[in-house]
Protein backbone atom coordinates (compact mmCIF):
# COMPACT_ATOMS: atom_id res chain seq x y z
CA UNK A 1 0.00 0.00 0.00
CA UNK A 2 1.21 3.05 -1.23
CA UNK A 3 2.25 6.31 1.66
CA UNK A 4 0.22 9.38 1.97
CA UNK A 5 1.23 12.34 0.11
CA UNK A 6 2.27 14.10 3.18
CA UNK A 7 4.29 10.80 4.55
CA UNK A 8 6.30 11.01 1.61
CA UNK A 9 6.86 15.10 1.81
CA UNK A 10 7.51 14.70 5.23
CA UNK A 11 9.99 11.94 4.70
CA UNK A 12 11.64 14.28 1.72
CA UNK A 13 12.19 16.87 4.55
CA UNK A 14 13.71 15.01 7.12
CA UNK A 15 16.13 13.02 4.36
CA UNK A 16 17.01 16.92 3.70
CA UNK A 17 17.65 17.87 7.05
CA UNK A 18 20.04 14.87 7.66
CA UNK A 19 22.15 15.42 4.01
CA UNK A 20 22.27 19.13 5.36
CA UNK A 21 23.88 18.04 8.78
CA UNK A 22 25.99 14.89 7.08
CA UNK A 23 27.23 18.14 5.11
CA UNK A 24 28.07 20.48 7.75
CA UNK A 25 29.88 17.80 9.79
CA UNK A 26 32.10 16.97 7.25
CA UNK A 27 32.48 20.23 7.03
CA UNK A 28 33.51 19.99 10.83
CA UNK A 29 37.02 17.58 9.70
CA UNK A 30 34.78 14.31 11.53
CA UNK A 31 36.00 10.87 9.92
CA UNK A 32 32.52 9.66 10.14
CA UNK A 33 28.97 10.65 11.14
CA UNK A 34 25.54 9.09 11.17
CA UNK A 35 22.63 11.45 11.56
CA UNK A 36 18.76 9.89 12.84
CA UNK A 37 15.84 12.71 12.03
CA UNK A 38 12.59 11.97 13.11
CA UNK A 39 8.90 12.93 13.59
CA UNK A 40 5.82 11.06 15.74
CA UNK A 41 2.50 11.41 16.19
CA UNK A 42 0.78 9.72 19.20
CA UNK A 43 -2.68 9.50 20.79
CA UNK A 44 -3.92 7.71 24.06
CA UNK A 45 -7.13 7.70 25.59
CA UNK A 46 -8.71 5.64 28.74
CA UNK A 47 -12.06 5.30 30.43
CA UNK A 48 -12.93 3.66 33.34
CA UNK A 49 -16.42 3.03 34.58
CA UNK A 50 -17.74 4.78 31.86
CA UNK A 51 -16.03 7.97 32.50
CA UNK A 52 -12.58 9.15 30.14
CA UNK A 53 -9.95 9.11 32.88
CA UNK A 54 -7.00 10.21 30.16
CA UNK A 55 -6.76 11.93 26.62
CA UNK A 56 -2.95 12.44 25.82
CA UNK A 57 -2.41 13.56 21.97
CA UNK A 58 1.25 14.55 21.47
CA UNK A 59 3.90 15.33 18.43
CA UNK A 60 7.99 14.66 18.65
CA UNK A 61 10.76 15.60 16.18
CA UNK A 62 14.23 14.76 17.19
CA UNK A 63 17.80 14.73 15.11
CA UNK A 64 20.66 12.85 16.75
CA UNK A 65 24.28 12.14 16.02
CA UNK A 66 27.14 9.62 16.62
CA UNK A 67 30.37 10.89 15.39
CA UNK A 68 33.88 9.91 15.14
CA UNK A 69 37.30 11.54 15.02
CA UNK A 70 40.63 10.22 15.23
CA UNK A 71 38.86 6.72 17.12
CA UNK A 72 36.79 8.79 19.43
CA UNK A 73 33.21 8.58 19.68
CA UNK A 74 30.53 11.31 20.74
CA UNK A 75 26.75 11.06 20.43
CA UNK A 76 24.24 14.10 21.23
CA UNK A 77 20.49 14.82 20.62
CA UNK A 78 18.40 17.97 19.62
CA UNK A 79 14.83 18.54 18.97
CA UNK A 80 15.41 22.40 17.89
CA UNK A 81 15.59 22.09 14.28
CA UNK A 82 16.58 25.87 13.31
CA UNK A 83 19.40 26.44 11.66
CA UNK A 84 21.55 28.40 13.78
CA UNK A 85 21.04 26.05 16.52
CA UNK A 86 22.08 23.38 14.69
CA UNK A 87 24.98 24.98 13.88
CA UNK A 88 25.47 25.43 17.92
CA UNK A 89 24.27 21.60 18.68
CA UNK A 90 27.01 20.03 15.82
CA UNK A 91 30.13 22.28 17.12
CA UNK A 92 29.62 20.44 20.74
CA UNK A 93 29.20 16.90 19.54
CA UNK A 94 32.54 17.54 17.87
CA UNK A 95 34.14 19.17 20.72
CA UNK A 96 32.78 16.17 22.90
CA UNK A 97 34.31 13.97 20.74
CA UNK A 98 37.71 15.46 21.44
CA UNK A 99 37.03 14.61 24.99
CA UNK A 100 36.26 11.09 24.53
CA UNK A 101 39.06 8.33 24.83
CA UNK A 102 40.36 6.55 21.58
CA UNK A 103 38.07 3.06 21.07
CA UNK A 104 39.85 1.27 17.88
CA UNK A 105 35.89 -1.18 17.95
CA UNK A 106 33.92 2.00 17.29
CA UNK A 107 34.80 1.37 13.41
CA UNK A 108 31.61 2.10 11.03
CA UNK A 109 30.71 -0.01 8.68
CA UNK A 110 32.31 0.36 4.80
CA UNK A 111 30.52 1.86 2.45
CA UNK A 112 30.58 -1.67 0.48
CA UNK A 113 28.90 -3.27 3.60
CA UNK A 114 26.06 -0.56 3.45
CA UNK A 115 22.68 -1.84 1.30
CA UNK A 116 21.50 0.31 -1.93
CA UNK A 117 17.84 -0.91 -1.78
CA UNK A 118 15.43 -2.75 0.26
CA UNK A 119 12.19 -4.20 0.21
CA UNK A 120 8.66 -2.50 1.13
CA UNK A 121 7.40 -4.26 4.39
CA UNK A 122 3.52 -2.40 4.60
CA UNK A 123 4.31 -0.74 7.76
CA UNK A 124 2.17 2.35 7.63
CA UNK A 125 -1.60 2.60 7.75
CA UNK A 126 -2.90 5.65 6.85
CA UNK A 127 -5.72 4.85 8.63
CA UNK A 128 -3.91 5.25 12.13
CA UNK A 129 -3.67 8.95 12.10
CA UNK A 130 -7.16 9.78 10.99
CA UNK A 131 -8.24 8.04 14.49
CA UNK A 132 -9.12 11.22 15.92
CA UNK A 133 -9.89 11.47 20.62
CA UNK A 134 -13.45 10.88 20.17
CA UNK A 135 -13.32 7.54 18.10
CA UNK A 136 -10.30 6.14 19.95
CA UNK A 137 -12.64 7.07 23.56
CA UNK A 138 -15.83 5.35 21.52
CA UNK A 139 -14.01 2.15 20.85
CA UNK A 140 -12.19 2.10 24.22
CA UNK A 141 -15.96 2.67 25.63
CA UNK A 142 -17.20 -0.19 23.97
CA UNK A 143 -14.50 -2.74 25.29
CA UNK A 144 -15.36 -1.94 28.37
CA UNK A 145 -19.27 -2.16 27.89
CA UNK A 146 -18.51 -5.31 26.42
CA UNK A 147 -16.83 -6.80 29.76
CA UNK A 148 -19.27 -5.37 32.29
CA UNK A 149 -21.88 -6.79 30.53
CA UNK A 150 -20.46 -10.09 29.63
CA UNK A 151 -21.14 -11.49 32.90
CA UNK A 152 -23.05 -10.50 36.25
CA UNK A 153 -20.22 -11.31 38.17
CA UNK A 154 -18.24 -8.66 36.74
CA UNK A 155 -18.29 -6.14 38.94
CA UNK A 156 -16.35 -3.56 37.80
CA UNK A 157 -13.06 -2.63 35.29
CA UNK A 158 -9.75 -1.41 35.70
CA UNK A 159 -10.49 0.11 32.69
CA UNK A 160 -10.04 0.26 28.71
CA UNK A 161 -7.60 2.12 26.49
CA UNK A 162 -6.80 2.59 22.68
CA UNK A 163 -3.95 3.52 21.63
CA UNK A 164 -2.47 4.91 18.62
CA UNK A 165 1.27 6.22 16.87
CA UNK A 166 2.82 6.94 13.80
CA UNK A 167 6.28 8.11 12.96
CA UNK A 168 8.54 8.83 10.05
CA UNK A 169 12.40 8.20 9.94
CA UNK A 170 15.31 9.00 7.99
CA UNK A 171 18.71 7.59 8.89
CA UNK A 172 21.99 8.90 6.92
CA UNK A 173 25.79 8.24 7.27
CA UNK A 174 28.80 9.55 5.43
CA UNK A 175 29.25 6.33 3.92
CA UNK A 176 26.92 7.49 1.43
CA UNK A 177 23.69 5.34 2.88
CA UNK A 178 20.53 7.15 3.53
CA UNK A 179 17.04 5.10 4.27
CA UNK A 180 13.65 6.26 4.95
CA UNK A 181 11.29 4.74 6.68
CA UNK A 182 7.52 5.09 8.57
CA UNK A 183 5.31 3.00 10.60
CA UNK A 184 1.97 2.99 12.64
CA UNK A 185 0.91 0.52 15.54
CA UNK A 186 -2.43 0.82 17.12
CA UNK A 187 -4.05 -1.17 20.29
CA UNK A 188 -6.77 -1.87 22.57
CA UNK A 189 -6.63 -2.89 26.07
CA UNK A 190 -9.98 -4.02 28.71
CA UNK A 191 -8.90 -5.07 32.10
CA UNK A 192 -12.14 -6.51 33.95
CA UNK A 193 -12.77 -7.24 37.57
CA UNK A 194 -14.65 -10.01 39.83
CA UNK A 195 -15.05 -9.79 43.06
CA UNK A 196 -14.26 -12.89 45.19
CA UNK A 197 -14.51 -14.56 48.42
CA UNK A 198 -12.28 -12.58 50.99
CA UNK A 199 -12.51 -9.76 49.46
CA UNK A 200 -10.15 -10.21 47.01
CA UNK A 201 -9.82 -8.65 43.13
CA UNK A 202 -9.79 -10.82 40.29
CA UNK A 203 -8.81 -9.38 37.48
CA UNK A 204 -8.85 -10.30 33.41
CA UNK A 205 -6.75 -8.64 30.75
CA UNK A 206 -7.27 -9.05 27.11
CA UNK A 207 -6.03 -6.87 24.17
CA UNK A 208 -5.21 -6.34 20.20
CA UNK A 209 -2.82 -4.54 18.72
CA UNK A 210 -0.90 -4.24 15.62
CA UNK A 211 0.41 -2.12 12.38
CA UNK A 212 -3.00 -1.66 10.12
CA UNK A 213 -6.58 -0.57 12.26
CA UNK A 214 -8.52 -3.70 10.35
CA UNK A 215 -6.42 -5.95 12.26
CA UNK A 216 -7.80 -5.28 15.36
CA UNK A 217 -10.20 -7.53 16.47
CA UNK A 218 -13.04 -5.72 17.74
CA UNK A 219 -13.93 -4.05 21.06
CA UNK A 220 -17.08 -6.16 21.63
CA UNK A 221 -14.47 -8.95 21.16
CA UNK A 222 -12.04 -8.22 23.46
CA UNK A 223 -14.43 -6.70 26.38
CA UNK A 224 -16.09 -10.61 26.51
CA UNK A 225 -12.52 -12.28 26.51
CA UNK A 226 -11.29 -9.71 29.50
CA UNK A 227 -14.74 -10.78 31.95
CA UNK A 228 -14.11 -14.40 30.54
CA UNK A 229 -10.82 -14.27 32.40
CA UNK A 230 -11.63 -12.31 35.25
CA UNK A 231 -14.77 -15.08 35.76
CA UNK A 232 -12.96 -17.96 34.96
CA UNK A 233 -9.69 -16.91 37.75
CA UNK A 234 -12.94 -17.13 40.68
CA UNK A 235 -11.81 -19.23 43.30
CA UNK A 236 -7.94 -19.31 42.68
CA UNK A 237 -5.88 -20.98 44.97
CA UNK A 238 -2.65 -22.36 45.35
CA UNK A 239 -1.81 -25.97 44.53
CA UNK A 240 1.28 -28.27 46.72
CA UNK A 241 4.74 -27.76 46.01
CA UNK A 242 6.10 -29.84 44.14
CA UNK A 243 7.38 -30.84 40.16
CA UNK A 244 4.97 -30.62 37.66
CA UNK A 245 4.49 -30.79 34.12
CA UNK A 246 3.79 -26.92 32.82
CA UNK A 247 2.21 -25.96 29.98
CA UNK A 248 2.65 -22.22 29.14
CA UNK A 249 0.00 -20.15 26.94
CA UNK A 250 0.55 -17.76 24.69
CA UNK A 251 1.67 -14.55 26.71
CA UNK A 252 3.61 -16.28 29.35
CA UNK A 253 5.25 -18.18 26.49
CA UNK A 254 6.45 -14.84 24.74
CA UNK A 255 7.97 -14.21 28.07
CA UNK A 256 10.09 -16.83 28.11
CA UNK A 257 11.10 -16.34 24.38
CA UNK A 258 12.26 -12.73 25.51
CA UNK A 259 14.75 -13.75 28.17
CA UNK A 260 16.51 -16.28 25.46
CA UNK A 261 15.81 -13.31 23.21
CA UNK A 262 18.14 -10.94 25.43
CA UNK A 263 20.66 -13.49 25.74
CA UNK A 264 21.59 -13.66 22.38
CA UNK A 265 22.59 -10.15 21.57
CA UNK A 266 26.11 -8.82 20.99
CA UNK A 267 26.25 -6.84 24.05
CA UNK A 268 25.24 -9.22 26.45
CA UNK A 269 27.67 -11.36 24.38
CA UNK A 270 31.21 -9.63 24.31
CA UNK A 271 29.90 -8.63 28.07
CA UNK A 272 30.44 -12.11 29.52
CA UNK A 273 26.24 -11.27 31.03
CA UNK A 274 24.66 -14.41 29.06
CA UNK A 275 24.40 -17.99 29.33
CA UNK A 276 24.79 -18.10 26.26
CA UNK A 277 28.13 -16.94 25.68
CA UNK A 278 30.85 -19.39 23.85
CA UNK A 279 27.80 -22.12 23.22
CA UNK A 280 27.56 -21.30 19.61
CA UNK A 281 26.97 -25.33 17.67
CA UNK A 282 25.31 -26.64 21.41
CA UNK A 283 22.65 -27.76 22.14
CA UNK A 284 20.80 -25.48 23.99
CA UNK A 285 16.78 -26.42 23.79
CA UNK A 286 15.03 -29.29 22.50
CA UNK A 287 14.93 -30.50 18.77
CA UNK A 288 11.82 -29.19 18.81
CA UNK A 289 12.70 -25.58 19.32
CA UNK A 290 13.68 -23.79 16.49
CA UNK A 291 13.88 -20.06 17.46
CA UNK A 292 14.11 -16.90 14.05
CA UNK A 293 14.79 -13.90 14.25
CA UNK A 294 13.05 -12.30 11.21
CA UNK A 295 12.92 -8.46 10.57
CA UNK A 296 11.36 -8.85 6.76
CA UNK A 297 7.47 -10.10 7.83
CA UNK A 298 5.35 -7.83 6.01
CA UNK A 299 3.26 -5.87 8.86
CA UNK A 300 5.19 -7.31 11.49
CA UNK A 301 5.42 -5.32 14.96
CA UNK A 302 9.24 -5.29 14.42
CA UNK A 303 9.95 -5.14 11.07
CA UNK A 304 12.79 -3.08 9.52
CA UNK A 305 13.74 -2.63 5.96
CA UNK A 306 17.67 -1.77 7.33
CA UNK A 307 19.43 -1.99 10.32
CA UNK A 308 20.17 0.81 12.24
CA UNK A 309 23.89 1.16 10.85
CA UNK A 310 22.57 1.08 7.18
CA UNK A 311 23.44 -2.38 6.68
CA UNK A 312 21.01 -5.69 5.05
CA UNK A 313 18.87 -7.31 7.06
CA UNK A 314 17.74 -10.68 6.94
CA UNK A 315 15.85 -13.56 8.18
CA UNK A 316 18.08 -15.47 10.42
CA UNK A 317 17.95 -18.75 12.63
CA UNK A 318 19.13 -17.90 15.89
CA UNK A 319 18.30 -21.72 17.26
CA UNK A 320 17.62 -24.34 14.75
CA UNK A 321 16.33 -27.92 16.28
CA UNK A 322 17.87 -27.13 19.59
CA UNK A 323 21.23 -26.08 18.62
CA UNK A 324 22.38 -22.26 18.61
CA UNK A 325 23.39 -21.19 15.57
CA UNK A 326 24.76 -17.61 16.17
CA UNK A 327 24.16 -14.40 18.07
CA UNK A 328 22.34 -10.98 16.79
CA UNK A 329 25.70 -8.58 16.11
CA UNK A 330 25.61 -4.91 15.30
CA UNK A 331 29.15 -4.05 14.36
CA UNK A 332 30.77 -3.09 18.01
CA UNK A 333 29.43 -6.19 19.27
CA UNK A 334 30.85 -8.44 16.47
CA UNK A 335 34.01 -6.54 16.45
CA UNK A 336 34.43 -7.45 20.05
CA UNK A 337 33.89 -10.96 19.12
CA UNK A 338 35.67 -11.47 16.33
CA UNK A 339 32.51 -12.28 14.36
CA UNK A 340 30.31 -10.51 11.56
CA UNK A 341 27.83 -8.53 11.63
CA UNK A 342 24.36 -10.04 11.68
CA UNK A 343 22.45 -6.92 10.35
CA UNK A 344 20.86 -6.36 13.72
CA UNK A 345 21.66 -3.26 14.55
CA UNK A 346 19.54 -0.34 16.21
CA UNK A 347 20.42 3.02 17.83
CA UNK A 348 21.56 4.37 13.87
CA UNK A 349 22.66 8.57 15.06
CA UNK A 350 23.25 7.05 18.33
CA UNK A 351 24.90 4.29 20.36
CA UNK A 352 24.67 1.86 18.37
CA UNK A 353 23.74 -1.56 19.62
CA UNK A 354 22.27 -4.93 19.02
CA UNK A 355 18.52 -5.63 18.85
CA UNK A 356 16.20 -8.32 17.61
CA UNK A 357 13.25 -7.47 15.03
CA UNK A 358 10.33 -10.19 15.19
CA UNK A 359 11.68 -13.10 17.26
CA UNK A 360 9.87 -15.98 17.84
CA UNK A 361 9.80 -19.58 18.42
CA UNK A 362 8.69 -21.30 15.07
CA UNK A 363 4.97 -23.21 15.93
CA UNK A 364 4.30 -26.75 16.15
CA UNK A 365 1.26 -28.39 14.68
CA UNK A 366 -0.75 -29.15 17.29
CA UNK A 367 -3.50 -27.40 19.02
CA UNK A 368 -3.13 -25.20 22.31
CA UNK A 369 -5.80 -28.15 23.54
CA UNK A 370 -3.26 -30.46 22.55
CA UNK A 371 -0.81 -29.93 24.75
CA UNK A 372 -3.31 -30.82 28.13
CA UNK A 373 -3.18 -34.56 26.64
CA UNK A 374 -1.17 -37.10 28.71
CA UNK A 375 -0.66 -34.73 32.12
CA UNK A 376 -2.17 -36.74 34.91
CA UNK A 377 -1.84 -33.03 37.30
CA UNK A 378 -0.18 -29.82 35.80
CA UNK A 379 -0.37 -26.43 35.67
CA UNK A 380 -1.03 -24.41 32.73
CA UNK A 381 0.17 -20.55 33.30
CA UNK A 382 -1.38 -17.85 32.15
CA UNK A 383 0.44 -15.12 33.51
CA UNK A 384 3.97 -14.85 34.85
CA UNK A 385 4.67 -11.86 37.62
CA UNK A 386 8.15 -10.26 38.92
CA UNK A 387 11.50 -10.26 37.19
CA UNK A 388 13.29 -13.60 38.73
CA UNK A 389 15.96 -14.03 36.13
CA UNK A 390 19.64 -14.29 36.15
CA UNK A 391 21.04 -13.74 32.57
CA UNK A 392 24.78 -15.02 33.44
CA UNK A 393 23.38 -18.23 35.00
CA UNK A 394 20.20 -19.05 33.07
CA UNK A 395 18.35 -18.83 36.76
CA UNK A 396 14.98 -18.44 36.11
CA UNK A 397 12.23 -18.10 39.09
CA UNK A 398 8.57 -15.86 38.84
CA UNK A 399 5.12 -16.02 40.50
CA UNK A 400 2.12 -17.57 38.45
CA UNK A 401 -1.14 -18.22 38.01
CA UNK A 402 -2.88 -19.80 35.22
CA UNK A 403 -5.12 -23.84 36.16
CA UNK A 404 -4.74 -27.06 37.51
CA UNK A 405 -4.54 -29.67 34.93
CA UNK A 406 -5.95 -32.91 35.38
CA UNK A 407 -6.23 -35.88 33.16
CA UNK A 408 -5.84 -33.51 30.52
CA UNK A 409 -8.13 -31.01 31.43
CA UNK A 410 -8.18 -27.78 33.05
CA UNK A 411 -10.01 -27.79 36.42
CA UNK A 412 -9.23 -25.67 39.17
CA UNK A 413 -7.79 -21.68 38.98
CA UNK A 414 -4.56 -21.13 40.43
CA UNK A 415 -2.59 -18.44 41.83
CA UNK A 416 0.12 -16.97 44.38
CA UNK A 417 2.58 -20.00 43.06
CA UNK A 418 5.79 -19.76 41.47
CA UNK A 419 7.74 -21.92 39.11
CA UNK A 420 11.23 -22.05 38.55
CA UNK A 421 14.11 -24.41 36.17
CA UNK A 422 17.34 -22.99 34.90
CA UNK A 423 16.13 -21.41 31.39
CA UNK A 424 19.15 -24.04 29.48
CA UNK A 425 17.05 -27.25 31.31
CA UNK A 426 13.06 -25.47 30.50
CA UNK A 427 14.46 -25.03 27.17
CA UNK A 428 15.44 -28.68 26.93
CA UNK A 429 12.49 -30.09 28.63
CA UNK A 430 10.06 -28.78 25.75
CA UNK A 431 8.14 -31.65 24.70
CA UNK A 432 5.34 -29.99 22.74
CA UNK A 433 4.83 -26.93 20.82
CA UNK A 434 1.09 -25.77 19.99
CA UNK A 435 0.56 -24.00 16.73
CA UNK A 436 -1.12 -20.71 18.03
CA UNK A 437 1.56 -18.32 17.31
CA UNK A 438 0.83 -14.54 16.58
CA UNK A 439 2.65 -12.03 15.59
CA UNK A 440 1.12 -8.83 17.80
CA UNK A 441 4.31 -8.00 19.53
CA UNK A 442 7.92 -8.19 18.19
CA UNK A 443 8.48 -11.07 20.23
CA UNK A 444 6.30 -13.65 19.97
CA UNK A 445 5.61 -17.64 20.80
CA UNK A 446 2.50 -20.34 20.56
CA UNK A 447 1.64 -21.96 23.57
CA UNK A 448 4.24 -24.70 24.50
CA UNK A 449 4.50 -27.40 27.10
CA UNK A 450 7.79 -28.15 29.22
CA UNK A 451 8.20 -31.59 31.32
CA UNK A 452 8.34 -30.14 34.35
CA UNK A 453 9.30 -27.49 36.61
CA UNK A 454 9.29 -26.73 40.58
CA UNK A 455 6.16 -25.30 41.13
CA UNK A 456 6.02 -23.80 44.58
CA UNK A 457 2.64 -23.48 46.49
CA UNK A 458 1.19 -24.39 49.97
Amino acid sequence: MPRPRAIEKNLDRLADIATRTLERLRGLGVDHAEVAVGTGHELEVSVRQGEVELVKEAGSSGLSVRVVREGRVATSATTDFRDDSLTAFLARAVEMAALGEPDEMAVPPSPRELCKAWPELDLFDPATDRIGAARAIKLATAGEKAALRADRRITTSEGASFGRSSGCSVLATSGGFIGRSAGTYQSLVVQAVADDDGGKKRKGVHWTGGRFFSELESPAVIGKEAARRAVASLGAAKIPTGRYPVVFEQTAARAIVGLVASCVLGDAIYRQRSYLAGRVGEAIASPLVTLIDDPLIPRGPGSRAYDGEGRKVAKRAVCRKGVLRGYLLDTYSARKLGLRPTGSASGGGGVPHSSTSNFYLVPGRGTPQSLLKGIDRGLFVTRMMGFGFDPTTGNFSRGAEGFLIERGELTRPVSEVTVSRNLDELLRGIDKIANDLEHKTSIAAPSFRVDQMTVAGS
